[in-house]
């Protein structure tokens, strides 16, 4: 049957209410928002007794971002923020998605809920199985559910028929099980989240230093002389950065912030945790604002070249580091040659910012030797992500800003073990080396024909080429660009599998069949048959460390992730299997063992990752070694963008709200941007407004154009706002449907979400 459930979601308005825009992050609000949260979701006492386990050495990691704990000393009142108190309570609610929520509720009428009501629906407690025939999910075994799998995979005429694909999520153990089943299996089919958010850091950090991974660590931030934070907001999507920014500040450093929309914790940051920070209103965070453009990140950086460039000729050795230019780079000459043929009045022009403030953040470029540049997602997600990230290491390499303390390249990255999943194996064009290592270790036979990413992925389920797809967390639905033709093509699979803790869309947009197959959360105990069990993670900065539940899960029906894969392959392989899947089930330091054999860096791991810290992997742009093919840090020619819209259109980019993380909706409130009740809004500049004859709480409708075809999203209101001029920020999933599937950066081919050319219909 064809079941009628909406794929978009709904387009009803809540209760707008506007107010004054914040100009400070965290402090007494901020206390008070995640207690409220607690409270909501499972009592306070009871969340906070979880609270301090989290990030604690010997406890749980955070199941939110990626940023780093400190090597040392951790804070005995918590090592966590807002969102991360959001992302454990909502994980550890006391609400329960059972079998009779599922008898209460068909899929066609969950699919009208918003994305926010799904997911507070509750804790899943047990497999569920939405039949051909159903729109009800109805209570399985768990063996019946792996043998329904291991019969539509050994049914599936090529491998490569079946998509398995991964949340960040997923712990190093999971991940390198879940790739070696597939593997075993036949398909490196293997997309990720990596692939719709980082994937652009990862092709230009490999192009020019070798490694697809930043060079810093937390303690580079607060020795740092320059931060220079780009298209990213961490006040809202990883707090604690915030602290090390405020650690740079206190030890003389600068800030300079490039975004087109100003974000309150970049502004001032008052530390919870600090008195004197609560008395004092906290630290001031921003020395520079650059307003720039979206998608004048290039021009920007181009146009602060030149002038150090000019300041370099004046002065010969005092603006770039020589020395270091000589004995670790290549393509030097030709990026000077560019650089003195390129038009600075232009560069200026493309960048949106004025000239008078590029000459000063120029000064602090020449003035410092020890710079990092971050950035996240605002830099990636677009059609020139990658040379978005070429760019800021050409700034790095003139500098001799790589490879020494206070120094580097900080890709930001999101969810909390997204990083170790790409390390382990999950990745759809793996290196040779890895593969031999893995047939050597196992004596299978990994295929070598690169698998698809998301948006491959996508394309392929549109053709009737995907016939199984398998989610290890996430939600692919509401993550994933273009949504009506993504969610239609997921419904030509004859299967799909949701491994999964709370409900979303893509529980409701499914396959033909479609099975639901609950699992262990970050904090909860793991018990195997040789006793309780840990698993490890990779943060932001390449440190591995364990991670160990520590409290009772909601239902005894739960698995851990390692179990539900080896079920998997146990009902896929059976008895002939030449993987022994029950020895990693039994005891996870075997997996460790086997990641040990297979990937450099893992050398004693059971035995380092036990240490209270974990350990650093090897990186080695930290020790100015660069794994390029010359063995040189490369600098690159990288165009202005000049991607030209019709006149009267606008620029939009996607964002989260504050009460966001990923596509999970903790709440409708944005505070921090003065937003609350209402996700179905458009941030516009005022003087575009007036323009359009508009004012705030106004309802518009937006068509989106990319390569001849329209794209639509109705009913959004309006809001005035401080952004860059011709520019409009939406939030996501609601604006998803506006991205056209073709609409990618180069090279990693990740949705360009932050450049979508859009139409303002106002509504009659």
């Amino acid at each position: 049957m064809k079941r009628n459930v909406r794929i978009v979601p709904p387009e009803n308005f809540q209760n707008l209410k506007l107010t004054q825009r914040k100009k400070k992050a965290a402090g007494i609000p901020a206390l008070v928002a995640s207690l409220q949260h607690l409270n909501k979701e499972m009592g306070v006492w009871e969340g906070i007794k979880r609270l301090n386990k989290m990030n604690q050495k010997g406890g749980f990691d955070c199941p939110g971002c990626a940023w780093p704990d400190p090597d040392g000393k951790r804070s005995s009142l918590g090592e966590y923020c807002e969102n991360g108190v959001k992302a454990m309570a909502e994980e550890s609610t006391n609400r329960k998605v059972n079998a009779d929520f599922f008898a209460q509720h068909s899929v066609e009428a969950m699919s009208e809920w918003s994305d926010y009501k799904i997911g507070k629906s509750g804790r899943i407690t047990e497999p569920m199985y939405l039949s051909a025939n159903s729109s009800n999910y109805k209570p399985i075994s768990w063996d019946d559910a792996f043998s329904l799998i291991g019969k539509h995979l050994k049914g599936l005429n090529s491998p490569n028929e079946a998509v398995f694909y991964t949340s960040g999520r997923t712990s190093n153990e999971a991940a390198f099980m879940y790739q070696l089943f597939a593997r075993q299996f036949g398909t490196n089919n293997l997309p990720d989240c990596s692939n719709m958010c980082h994937e652009s850091s990862g092709k230009g950090l490999g192009e020019t230093l070798g490694i697809g991974k930043g060079s810093v660590t937390l303690e580079d931030l607060h020795q740092a002389e320059l931060i220079v934070v780009m298209g990213q907001n961490p006040g809202t999507n990883h707090p604690r950065m915030l602290t090390a920014l405020s650690h740079c500040k206190k030890n003389g450093g600068k800030v300079v912030s490039i975004n087109p929309i100003p974000e309150a914790g970049l502004e001032r940051f008052i530390n919870p945790q600090s008195p004197s920070d609560l008395i004092k209103g906290g630290t001031k965070i921003t020395d520079q604002y650059l307003q720039v453009r979206i998608n004048g990140d290039i021009a920007l950086l181009k146009a602060a070249m030149i002038l150090m460039l000019e300041a370099e000729k004046k002065q010969p050795g005092t603006v770039f580091d020589l020395p270091f230019i000589e004995e670790h780079c290549e393509g030097y000459a030709a990026l000077i040659a560019d650089l003195e043929q390129s038009n600075f009045q232009e560069a200026v022009e493309e960048s949106g910012v004025s000239e008078a403030e590029i000459r000063a953040f120029a000064q602090l470029l020449i003035e410092n030797k020890k710079i990092i540049i971050c950035w996240a997602m605002g830099i990636t997600q677009h059609e020139n992500g990658v040379q978005n990230i070429r760019e800021i290491v050409n700034i790095l390499l003139l500098k001799g800003a790589i490879g020494k303390e206070g120094a580097g390249t900080c890709p930001v990255r999101g969810h909390s073990n997204v990083q170790g999943d790409r390390t382990v194996g999950i990745w759809e064009a793996p290196p040779e080396v890895f593969l031999a290592n893995l047939d050597q270790e196992f004596g299978i036979k990994a295929p070598r024909l690169h698998g698809y990413d998301v948006v491959h992925s996508i394309h392929a389920m549109k053709k009737n080429l995907v016939k199984v797809f398998i989610a290890m967390g996430g939600n692919f639905i509401s993550a994933t660009p273009d949504s009506q033709l993504t969610g239609e093509a997921v419904q030509n699979c004859d299967l799909t599998v949701q491994i999964s803790t709370k409900l979303n869309r893509s529980h409701l947009v499914t396959g033909k069949e479609a099975l639901i197959l609950p699992c262990l959360s970050r904090s909860e105990k793991d018990f195997q048959a040789s006793g309780r069990q840990f698993v490890t993670v990779e943060n932001s900065m390449g440190v591995v460390h364990l991670s160990e539940g520590n409290f009772e899960p909601p239902s005894e029906q739960l698995k851990s992730e390692p179990a539900i894969v080896a079920g998997i392959a146990t009902a896929t392989f059976g008895t002939e299997s030449i993987v022994n899947w029950s020895a990693m089930l039994d005891n996870y330091d075997v997996v460790r063992n086997h990641i040990q054999a297979v990937i450099a860096g893992f050398d004693n791991y059971n035995e380092r990752v036990r240490k209270p810290a974990g350990f650093y992997l090897p990186n080695c742009t930290r020790d100015r070694t660069f794994n390029t093919a010359s063995k040189k840090a490369q600098l690159t020619l990288n165009p202005i963008p000049k991607r030209a819209i019709k006149k009267g259109h606008f620029i939009m980019m996607t964002i989260r709200t504050h009460d966001q993380y990923n596509t999970t909706i903790y709440g409708l409130d944005d505070r921090y941007r003065g937003i609350l009740n209402e996700r179905r809004i458009a941030l516009m500049n005022k003087k575009d407004m007036q323009l359009l004859s508009l004012k705030d709480k106004d309802v518009i409708h937006f068509r989106s154009y990319h390569n001849g075809e329209q794209r639509a999203a109705n009913n959004f209101k309006v809001v005035g706002y401080d952004i860059a001029r011709g520019c409009i920020g939406t939030y996501f999933p609601e604006t998803n449907a506006l991205v056209h599937i073709d609409n990618v950066a180069k090279k990693s081919n990740t949705p360009a979400s932050k450049f979508i050319e859009v139409e303002v219909i106002k509504a009659n």
